[in-house]
């Protein structure tokens, strides 16, 4: 089975209303941070999918609203942790 892109599977699915939930690996490629900031988002309250097993599925039309609203944080996060990045090389 060849492998689908989010649009091919988002086409796929649109008869049924349902949308397609996005691995970890998935949602980090989509908006090319690391494992390190999608942990920090889902402990800033990002939405996410649990799954059996523990595995995690992200819709990518909540985690993008959800982004929209932290994004003055999450810029701010950010800023501070360069800050203390370079002093601390200091």
């Amino acid at each position: 089975m060849a492998t689908q892109t989010l649009a091919e599977r988002s086409e796929t699915l649109a008869p049924t209303g349902l949308t397609p939930l996005l691995a970890t690996d998935e949602l980090m490629a989509h908006y090319g941070v690391s494992n390190w900031t999608v942990n920090d988002w889902l402990k800033k309250g990002c939405p996410v999918e649990r799954l059996p097993g523990g595995r995690r599925r992200f819709n990518l039309a909540h985690v993008k609203a959800w982004l929209e609203l932290h994004a003055e944080t999450a810029a701010e996060t950010s800023a501070e942790r360069s800050r203390k990045a370079v002093a601390g090389r200091s």
